[in-house]
Protein backbone atom coordinates (compact mmCIF):
# COMPACT_ATOMS: atom_id res chain seq x y z
CA UNK A 1 0.00 0.00 0.00
CA UNK A 2 2.88 2.43 0.72
CA UNK A 3 4.41 1.86 -2.68
CA UNK A 4 0.91 2.73 -4.37
CA UNK A 5 0.40 5.89 -2.14
CA UNK A 6 4.28 6.60 -2.98
CA UNK A 7 3.54 6.34 -6.53
CA UNK A 8 0.14 8.59 -6.44
CA UNK A 9 2.62 11.41 -4.76
CA UNK A 10 5.03 10.74 -7.87
CA UNK A 11 2.28 11.59 -10.14
CA UNK A 12 2.15 15.46 -9.08
CA UNK A 13 5.98 15.47 -10.58
CA UNK A 14 7.09 16.48 -13.96
CA UNK A 15 7.82 13.02 -16.30
CA UNK A 16 11.49 14.20 -16.36
CA UNK A 17 11.51 14.25 -12.24
CA UNK A 18 9.21 11.46 -11.78
CA UNK A 19 11.49 9.33 -13.99
CA UNK A 20 15.09 10.08 -12.57
CA UNK A 21 13.24 8.95 -9.07
CA UNK A 22 11.17 5.70 -10.48
CA UNK A 23 15.00 4.88 -11.75
CA UNK A 24 16.55 5.62 -7.88
CA UNK A 25 14.44 4.70 -5.72
CA UNK A 26 12.57 1.42 -7.41
CA UNK A 27 15.71 0.13 -9.39
CA UNK A 28 13.67 0.96 -12.59
CA UNK A 29 15.58 0.85 -16.48
CA UNK A 30 13.72 3.40 -18.18
CA UNK A 31 15.13 4.58 -21.81
CA UNK A 32 15.39 7.99 -21.53
CA UNK A 33 13.08 8.45 -24.59
CA UNK A 34 10.40 6.32 -23.34
CA UNK A 35 7.14 7.65 -21.24
CA UNK A 36 4.89 6.45 -18.63
CA UNK A 37 1.65 8.58 -18.50
CA UNK A 38 -0.89 9.15 -15.10
CA UNK A 39 -0.53 5.30 -14.40
CA UNK A 40 0.02 3.43 -11.03
CA UNK A 41 2.49 0.84 -11.20
CA UNK A 42 3.20 -1.44 -8.17
CA UNK A 43 6.03 -3.96 -9.91
CA UNK A 44 9.02 -4.66 -8.88
CA UNK A 45 11.15 -5.12 -11.97
CA UNK A 46 10.39 -2.75 -14.73
CA UNK A 47 12.33 -2.07 -17.83
CA UNK A 48 10.97 0.15 -20.94
CA UNK A 49 13.18 0.00 -23.75
CA UNK A 50 14.17 3.25 -26.18
CA UNK A 51 10.39 4.62 -27.24
CA UNK A 52 8.39 2.62 -24.98
CA UNK A 53 4.91 4.24 -23.69
CA UNK A 54 2.55 3.47 -20.89
CA UNK A 55 -0.28 5.70 -20.88
CA UNK A 56 -2.58 6.95 -18.73
CA UNK A 57 -4.67 5.57 -16.12
CA UNK A 58 -3.50 2.60 -16.17
CA UNK A 59 -3.09 0.13 -13.09
CA UNK A 60 -0.59 -2.38 -13.11
CA UNK A 61 0.35 -4.44 -9.81
CA UNK A 62 1.24 -7.82 -8.26
CA UNK A 63 3.84 -8.30 -11.08
CA UNK A 64 7.66 -9.58 -10.39
CA UNK A 65 8.52 -8.25 -13.78
CA UNK A 66 7.16 -5.55 -16.59
CA UNK A 67 8.95 -5.67 -19.56
CA UNK A 68 8.24 -3.31 -22.51
CA UNK A 69 10.41 -3.52 -26.01
CA UNK A 70 11.31 -0.79 -28.20
CA UNK A 71 8.68 1.19 -29.50
CA UNK A 72 6.05 -1.07 -27.71
CA UNK A 73 2.74 0.79 -25.70
CA UNK A 74 0.30 0.23 -23.41
CA UNK A 75 -2.21 2.21 -24.07
CA UNK A 76 -5.35 3.82 -21.83
CA UNK A 77 -7.22 2.50 -18.84
CA UNK A 78 -6.22 -1.12 -18.83
CA UNK A 79 -6.16 -3.25 -15.58
CA UNK A 80 -3.31 -5.54 -15.35
CA UNK A 81 -2.60 -7.57 -12.16
CA UNK A 82 -1.48 -10.53 -10.78
CA UNK A 83 -1.50 -12.94 -7.96
CA UNK A 84 2.25 -12.25 -6.76
CA UNK A 85 4.84 -14.49 -6.65
CA UNK A 86 5.23 -14.47 -3.04
CA UNK A 87 2.49 -15.03 -0.27
CA UNK A 88 0.13 -16.94 -3.11
CA UNK A 89 -0.55 -19.99 -1.47
CA UNK A 90 -3.22 -21.20 -3.95
CA UNK A 91 -0.49 -21.71 -6.71
CA UNK A 92 2.07 -23.70 -4.38
CA UNK A 93 1.99 -26.46 -6.45
CA UNK A 94 3.05 -24.34 -9.53
CA UNK A 95 6.41 -24.42 -9.28
CA UNK A 96 7.00 -22.95 -12.57
CA UNK A 97 4.70 -19.85 -12.01
CA UNK A 98 6.05 -16.36 -13.20
CA UNK A 99 3.89 -13.75 -12.84
CA UNK A 100 5.39 -11.23 -15.57
CA UNK A 101 4.02 -9.28 -18.79
CA UNK A 102 6.43 -8.85 -21.64
CA UNK A 103 5.52 -6.90 -24.47
CA UNK A 104 7.79 -7.59 -28.02
CA UNK A 105 9.22 -4.35 -29.61
CA UNK A 106 6.98 -2.25 -31.86
CA UNK A 107 3.98 -4.60 -30.34
CA UNK A 108 0.80 -3.10 -28.32
CA UNK A 109 -1.78 -3.31 -25.82
CA UNK A 110 -4.64 -0.98 -26.69
CA UNK A 111 -7.28 0.47 -24.80
CA UNK A 112 -9.41 -1.08 -21.79
CA UNK A 113 -8.22 -4.55 -21.53
CA UNK A 114 -8.29 -6.67 -18.87
CA UNK A 115 -4.82 -8.92 -18.02
CA UNK A 116 -4.47 -11.39 -15.55
CA UNK A 117 -0.46 -12.16 -15.64
CA UNK A 118 -0.94 -14.27 -12.24
CA UNK A 119 1.47 -16.74 -14.93
CA UNK A 120 3.34 -15.25 -17.42
CA UNK A 121 1.89 -13.12 -20.13
CA UNK A 122 4.13 -12.70 -23.58
CA UNK A 123 3.03 -10.60 -26.49
CA UNK A 124 5.54 -10.97 -29.44
CA UNK A 125 7.16 -8.05 -31.19
CA UNK A 126 5.30 -6.55 -34.10
CA UNK A 127 1.82 -7.92 -32.41
CA UNK A 128 -1.40 -5.97 -31.36
CA UNK A 129 -3.64 -7.04 -28.91
CA UNK A 130 -6.18 -4.34 -30.22
CA UNK A 131 -9.78 -2.72 -29.98
CA UNK A 132 -11.48 -2.83 -26.62
CA UNK A 133 -12.65 -5.32 -23.20
CA UNK A 134 -10.45 -8.47 -24.42
CA UNK A 135 -9.36 -10.27 -21.70
CA UNK A 136 -6.19 -12.59 -20.61
CA UNK A 137 -6.36 -14.93 -17.57
CA UNK A 138 -3.92 -17.13 -17.18
CA UNK A 139 -5.38 -18.78 -13.55
CA UNK A 140 -8.32 -20.26 -12.99
CA UNK A 141 -10.10 -23.37 -10.78
CA UNK A 142 -8.91 -27.01 -11.96
CA UNK A 143 -12.28 -28.53 -11.33
CA UNK A 144 -10.33 -32.17 -10.99
CA UNK A 145 -7.67 -31.36 -8.92
CA UNK A 146 -10.18 -28.93 -6.83
CA UNK A 147 -7.32 -26.00 -6.54
CA UNK A 148 -6.23 -22.55 -8.34
CA UNK A 149 -3.87 -23.69 -11.61
CA UNK A 150 -1.76 -21.18 -13.60
CA UNK A 151 -0.41 -21.72 -17.01
CA UNK A 152 1.63 -18.95 -19.40
CA UNK A 153 -0.34 -17.52 -22.14
CA UNK A 154 1.94 -16.77 -25.19
CA UNK A 155 0.75 -14.37 -28.42
CA UNK A 156 3.28 -14.68 -31.16
CA UNK A 157 5.13 -12.49 -33.32
CA UNK A 158 3.19 -10.15 -36.16
CA UNK A 159 -0.40 -11.10 -34.71
CA UNK A 160 -3.64 -9.38 -34.51
CA UNK A 161 -6.14 -9.55 -31.38
CA UNK A 162 -9.23 -8.47 -31.89
CA UNK A 163 -11.92 -6.67 -29.73
CA UNK A 164 -13.71 -8.08 -26.85
CA UNK A 165 -11.73 -11.71 -27.18
CA UNK A 166 -10.96 -13.94 -24.48
CA UNK A 167 -7.64 -15.76 -24.00
CA UNK A 168 -7.74 -18.51 -21.12
CA UNK A 169 -4.63 -20.02 -19.57
CA UNK A 170 -2.04 -22.17 -21.65
CA UNK A 171 -3.37 -20.82 -25.08
CA UNK A 172 -0.59 -19.88 -27.46
CA UNK A 173 -1.77 -17.80 -30.83
CA UNK A 174 1.05 -18.88 -32.84
CA UNK A 175 3.14 -16.00 -35.44
CA UNK A 176 1.41 -14.26 -37.97
CA UNK A 177 -2.31 -15.31 -36.68
CA UNK A 178 -5.46 -12.89 -35.82
CA UNK A 179 -7.58 -14.22 -33.67
CA UNK A 180 -11.05 -13.05 -34.82
CA UNK A 181 -13.41 -10.34 -32.47
CA UNK A 182 -15.79 -12.00 -30.00
CA UNK A 183 -13.36 -15.54 -29.68
CA UNK A 184 -12.41 -17.47 -26.86
CA UNK A 185 -9.03 -18.96 -27.38
CA UNK A 186 -8.60 -22.05 -24.73
CA UNK A 187 -5.89 -23.95 -25.97
CA UNK A 188 -2.53 -24.31 -27.93
CA UNK A 189 -2.44 -23.04 -31.68
CA UNK A 190 -0.06 -24.33 -34.40
CA UNK A 191 -0.53 -23.13 -37.77
CA UNK A 192 1.02 -19.83 -38.77
CA UNK A 193 -0.57 -17.76 -41.31
CA UNK A 194 -4.15 -18.30 -39.91
CA UNK A 195 -7.33 -16.89 -39.33
CA UNK A 196 -8.46 -18.30 -35.94
CA UNK A 197 -11.87 -17.54 -34.69
CA UNK A 198 -15.29 -18.65 -32.72
CA UNK A 199 -16.17 -20.40 -29.23
CA UNK A 200 -13.79 -21.61 -28.66
CA UNK A 201 -11.15 -20.63 -31.59
CA UNK A 202 -10.31 -22.81 -34.04
CA UNK A 203 -8.84 -22.53 -37.61
CA UNK A 204 -11.03 -20.75 -40.25
CA UNK A 205 -8.86 -20.07 -42.95
CA UNK A 206 -5.24 -19.44 -44.28
CA UNK A 207 -3.92 -15.38 -44.65
CA UNK A 208 -1.74 -14.48 -47.66
CA UNK A 209 1.70 -14.38 -46.06
CA UNK A 210 2.39 -11.48 -48.39
CA UNK A 211 -0.07 -9.00 -46.21
CA UNK A 212 1.54 -5.38 -45.29
CA UNK A 213 0.63 -6.39 -41.85
CA UNK A 214 2.89 -8.92 -41.67
CA UNK A 215 6.01 -7.62 -43.21
CA UNK A 216 5.34 -4.14 -42.26
CA UNK A 217 9.14 -2.57 -40.25
CA UNK A 218 7.14 -0.14 -37.43
CA UNK A 219 4.74 -0.68 -34.99
CA UNK A 220 1.32 0.13 -33.67
CA UNK A 221 -0.83 0.58 -36.72
CA UNK A 222 -2.43 4.03 -36.73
Amino acid sequence: MRYILLQMLLLLLPWRIRRYLLQALFGWTIAPDAKIGLSIIAVEHVKLAFGARIGHLNIIKGLSSLDLGEASLIGNLNWITANPASGARHFIADTNRYPGLTVGRHAAITHRHLLDCTDRVEIGEFSTFGGWRSQILTHSIDVGMGRQSAAPVSIGRFCFVGTSVVILKGAVLPDYSVLGAGSVLTKPMTEPYTLYSGVPAAPVSELDKDSKYFTRGTGFVD
